[in-house]
């Protein structure tokens, strides 16, 4: 990883923390292929505190998803270890929660049934009442309790999204793990969902993973934004920390020149140092 400070922007490459909620330490991910072996990611080092709003960003094929599947723990890296509060990764759990762009909603179910059945899998010992309580204000917080009984083919993507991180908040993960949930979504739609989204972190103090292609999400969203090299054998190039204060306001942010700084910055390492390096 490249260490770079922005002197004359007063920015700064984040530096590790110490007790992390995550460590990502010396990942590499190896797939074999019948021309040889295809290295997707190499050395990736990353820490992540509790709380933390953290956005990865890079070319397709640099091993994003990867990364975040072995976060999931849908696979194992080749070497290296993924580590949750200090204990290493080898499954999915319900500590670590997944938004997909996709929704992965079962259409057959209703909006309150597909919340339910997350809650049902992972507090049992709960009675109704109680896992009742759980969907309804979860619901409550996407703004979705009038749609409780439609199903997803009933309603909008941007509403369907909002099921799925609700879905997603009501069994408390320790981590929330997005993979472009808002990629499929229109503009104007994105934008409120993002705002959406701000919010419920700010208040639910979740941690926070997010995959982006989306330079102004990313600077929207989050606390330090990963940038990653390209692929083959990619790794994290450099990490940037975004200044702005929360709660955060979209106007305020784009009426501050450093956020422009900021913007031009992450277009030059995307498009300038890493255009055509695959």
């Amino acid at each position: 990883m490249r260490i770079t400070t922005f002197q004359d922007t007063g920015y700064a490459i984040a530096s590790q923390r110490q007790q992390p909620l995550l460590t990502i330490e010396n990942v590499t991910k190896i797939y074999p292929t019948k021309k040889g072996a295809n290295v997707v990611l190499e050395g990736v080092n990353l820490t992540v505190e509790a709380g933390e709003f953290i956005c990865v960003i890079g070319h397709s094929g640099c091993g994003k998803s990867t990364l975040l599947n072995m976060v999931a723990g849908f696979t194992q890296p080749t070497s290296g270890e993924v580590r949750l509060k200090g204990q290493v990764i080898k499954k999915p759990g319900p500590d670590r929660m997944v938004v997909f762009q996709n929704y992965s909603l079962l259409p057959w179910l209703t909006v309150y049934e597909n919340v339910h059945l997350a809650v049902e899998a992972v507090y049992p010992q709960y009675d109704a009442l109680r896992k009742k309580e759980i969907v309804m204000h979860h619901l409550a917080m996407v703004g979705l309790v009038e749609s409780a009984e439609k199903k997803p083919p009933q309603i909008s993507g941007g509403m369907r999204q909002r099921v799925a991180i609700a879905r997603a908040l009501a069994v408390r993960p320790e981590l929330l793990i997005l993979d472009e949930p808002f990629g499929a979504l229109d503009a104007i739609t994105k934008e409120e969902l993002q705002e959406e989204l701000l919010k419920i972190w700010w208040e639910q103090k979740c941690t926070v993973l997010m995959i982006t292609h989306d330079i102004d999400e990313a600077l929207f969203l989050s606390d330090r934004l990963v940038l990653m090299t390209n692929g083959p054998a990619a790794k994290i190039g450099e990490i940037l920390t975004i200044p702005f204060e929360h709660p955060r306001d979209r106007d305020h942010i784009l009426e501050d020149p450093q956020y422009y700084d900021l913007r031009n910055y992450v277009l030059d390492y995307l498009f300038g140092r890493m255009s055509h390096e695959e």
